[in-house]
């Protein structure tokens, strides 16, 4: 009991493995190719399918014929019609082809080409060829036109009926389009009758022909009536206005020289005069004000000031009394210098230089006189100019008013004048295009009857057929691998569990499955563990598969268990594994009795105890059924060495769940796992075995294992490869740390070895298991492989 305590003080995880790094990389392509090679024959399987409906689709299609004919937007077939051409841009071109395109599809031209042909008559129009889906809908608006009755149609009703209906059906299977980006448009109609394809495309080229012709002439003959009575109108018009022109012009007396009015002509005049006037007047006026300025100074400064004015228009008498009293000026300084100031002679000087200078102020207000006068003159001359402008302007006020209203009247005759005469030119142009009637269009492609159906496509609609498979294949292939959610690799055990992976334990025997669990395999993601059918392969061998295969691929994952129990319960003399699944039929019981049987032929005392009281899988397998067991040994019943069995063989101690005692309280069974009577039974066994290996209940459904947990050194969890959910495994470890905690390694049980390289990338592990048969002697039950 002492060496027992501390194995069950551990609290941290024994086999957890760091989490591998995800490769780095947009696109995983060796991942990419495994998925590839995995769902090929899924893939395969919708590419066949597809190309069958394809062929079913050719063989019950109707063929269809098409004839196309090629007409030609030409407007220089007109040219010579036309004085005028008018020039054509690429819109114009582009606007005049969708034009003709949207005229082609018309159902005007539609029923001009039905009334042609006779085409409401014929029954390949009226009646096409229907598909499936047409007939059924058929049927059903004859079934429920049986409970009504609609009104009475007449026989001109139902021909136009008729007509209308033809016209629709040959709009539907008619296509018109531009070729490139030419001025050509391609025609072509489809029909199951060859014959009858050419000949609706050829009365549609010459139905469209023909439209051009009548709307050209039609379009012509009522411009030409149009213009016909705007020129009348337009005519008289315009002499009205011209004769209203000359009314008002000599009713307002507006008579004109040179192309000007007579007042307009004086009034430039007086103002030609009055710009010469008002320059005069402002000379006078300089003159006047400049002399007025020197006299105002008085006598003494008049002399010297009287210099300012050099021009020739000044007085000569100026001029010389000015000399003079310069010269005088002069002598009477050099007298004054040689004999003194008061000389006589100097002082006769002075004298007579005054004198002189009375003389000079003499003749400047004579002049400034002089001046004034003329200033008056100019003034009044200009004054007399403005009052003649004045009088000119207001007479000529009311005629430029007039002149207003004349030049507006002169306006409107002209403009009606040139209308006229624009109407005039057009209607002559108008009545020479009728006498051309050239349509602008004309056929360069005669359309044929065609001598191959136009569709369906043989290879088109088989290649097309093995494209939706593949990519429908693809699709359902990528809707799989999306949805799965199971343990496939060891890889998976690490990364989502982050335990260690015991390895692989082949699938014995072949899978049978029921048609609904078929579908619910197939689509499902989260679908549940299914069970190995009775009578497959009997339990008593499969639970000897280790002993009868020793050398095979399924001895070697449990030998892998055995040393990972040994590595990491190294210092445990005595050690109590368990053995769990997280739901049921995961084979958690085949698992725990070959474990057991390869650890007691290995030569150690190992004790295998049917712990699943409610589902006691290995009791099942001991012959006869045994009395006791373990719950009549934990309720007090029975001592427990009495109820153990021993293999003679290989010598593996087994403890069953018991007699009839663990029928009646199997809802007990985690009260009995937790009670100290199991303790003390695990205790007795430590002392008396080297391992001990319990078969305990699933983690999921019941409590069982939970109540195990405390007394095991640790689990050895179980996986069904392929069926197991892997968030249910995940979540119910989360859920249950102390078993988390314990759990020693994975095994993937129950491995299909064929698929196993499927799920695998390149250079993985599993891709190379095909090499290790060298070392594997595989064993064979009921005919059935264990391993691949």
């Amino acid at each position: 009991m002492n060496r027992a305590a501390p194995m069950k003080q551990r609290s941290v995880p024994l086999s957890i493995v760091p989490r591998e790094e995800e490769a780095d990389g947009f696109i995983d392509l060796d991942r990419l190719l495994a998925i590839v090679v995995r769902r090929a024959k899924l893939v395969a399987a919708f590419v066949v399918l597809f190309i069958m409906l394809g062929v079913a689709y050719l063989l019950f299609a109707t063929s269809i014929y098409t004839s196309m004919t090629q007409i030609l937007l030409d407007e220089n077939l007109s040219k010579f019609a036309e004085e005028e051409p008018t020039p054509a841009n690429s819109q114009m071109l582009d606007t005049q082809i969708a034009s003709a395109v949207e005229i082609l599809k018309s159902g005007e031209l539609a029923l001009r080409v039905v009334d042609k042909l006779n085409l409401s008559e014929n029954e390949t129009i009226i009646n096409p060829p229907r598909s499936p889906v047409a007939i059924v809908k058929e049927w059903l608006r004859t079934a429920t036109g049986l409970f009504s009755s609609g009104p009475v149609v007449s026989e001109e009703a139902a021909r136009n009926g008729r007509r209308l209906k033809a016209a629709a059906l040959i709009q539907q299977a008619l296509t018109v389009e531009r070729v490139s980006r030419s001025s050509v448009v391609a025609l072509a109609y489809k029909s199951s009758d060859p014959l009858l394809a050419a000949t609706v495309v050829r009365g549609y080229a010459e139905a469209y022909l023909t439209d051009q012709l009548n709307a050209n002439f039609e379009a012509t003959e009522r411009a030409s009536v149009w213009l016909q009575e705007r020129l009348a109108d337009l005519r008289q018009r315009s002499l009205a206005a011209a004769l209203e022109v000359e009314r008002f012009r000599s009713e307002n007396g507006l008579t004109a020289a040179r192309g000007e009015l007579m007042s307009e002509q004086q009034l430039s005049d007086l103002n030609s005069q009055l710009i010469v006037a008002q320059a005069d007047t402002a000379t006078a006026s300089a003159r006047y004000n400049q002399f007025k300025s020197i006299i105002d100074q008085g006598p003494e400064t008049a002399v010297n000031n009287a210099t300012i004015s050099p021009k020739e228009g000044d007085n000569m008498v100026i001029r010389d009394l000015r000399a003079r009293y310069l010269t005088i000026g002069k002598r009477e300084q050099e007298v004054a210098q040689n004999f003194g100031e008061d000389h006589p002679q100097a002082v006769s000087l002075r004298t007579e230089q005054a004198d002189i200078a009375r003389q000079i102020y003499q003749e400047l207000q004579q002049l400034t006189a002089s001046y004034k006068n003329e200033y008056e003159v100019a003034r009044s001359r200009e004054s007399s100019l403005r009052e003649s402008i004045e009088g000119v302007v207001g007479r000529n006020t009311n005629a430029s008013e007039s002149l207003v209203h004349l030049r507006e009247l002169e306006q409107k005759a002209a403009a009606l004048k040139t209308l006229y005469e624009s109407y005039l030119g057009r209607y002559e142009q108008a009545a020479q295009q009728r006498s051309f009637p050239i349509a602008k269009a004309r056929v360069i492609s005669e359309a044929g009857v065609p001598t191959a159906p136009s569709s369906p496509k043989k290879t088109l609609t088989l290649a097309l057929s093995a494209v939706l498979g593949l990519m429908a294949g693809g699709a359902f292939a990528a809707f799989q691998e999306f949805r799965e959610r199971t343990f496939r690799l060891e890889d998976d055990v690490r990364t989502i569990l982050g335990h260690k992976s015991l390895g692989y334990v082949p699938l014995v025997g072949i899978r049978t499955k029921k048609s609904a669990e078929l579908v619910r395999t197939r689509f499902a993601s989260d679908r549940q563990p299914e069970a190995i059918p009775e009578g497959t392969v009997e339990f008593q061998r499969l639970s000897r598969m280790v002993l009868d295969a020793p050398q095979s691929s399924f001895a070697e994952t449990f030998r892998n268990a055995k040393l990972a129990c040994d590595h990491m319960l190294h210092g445990n003399e005595s050690r109590v594994i368990g053995i769990v699944s997280a739901v049921p039929d995961e084979g958690k019981s085949v698992v725990a009795a070959n474990f057991a049987a390869l650890l007691a032929a290995s030569g150690k005392r190992t004790l295998l105890i049917d712990g699943d009281i409610r589902k006691p899988g290995l009791t099942q397998m001991i012959t006869p059924a045994p009395r006791t067991g373990l719950v009549e040994t934990l309720m007090g019943e029975a001592t427990w060495p009495a109820g153990i069995k021993v293999d003679q063989r290989t010598k593996l101690a087994i403890f069953p769940v018991g007699g009839e005692a663990s029928h009646h309280q199997p809802h007990q069974s985690h009260e009995l796992l937790a009670s100290a009577a199991m303790a003390n039974l695990i205790e007795n066994a430590r002392s008396s075995f080297d391992y001990v290996v319990v078969d305990l209940a699933p983690l999921a459904p019941v409590v069982d294992a939970k109540a195990f947990a405390p007394l095991a050194d640790g689990f050895i969890f179980v996986v069904e490869w392929g069926r197991t959910p892997s968030r249910l495994v995940r979540d119910v470890l989360h859920s249950e740390p102390q078993i988390n905690s314990k759990v020693l390694g994975v095994i993937l049980n129950k491995t299909d070895m064929d698929e196993l390289s499927k799920y695998s990338d390149f250079g993985g592990v599993e891709k190379y298991r095909h090499r290790y048969g060298k070392y594997y002697v595989e064993h064979t039950i009921d005919g059935n492989r264990p391993a691949a």
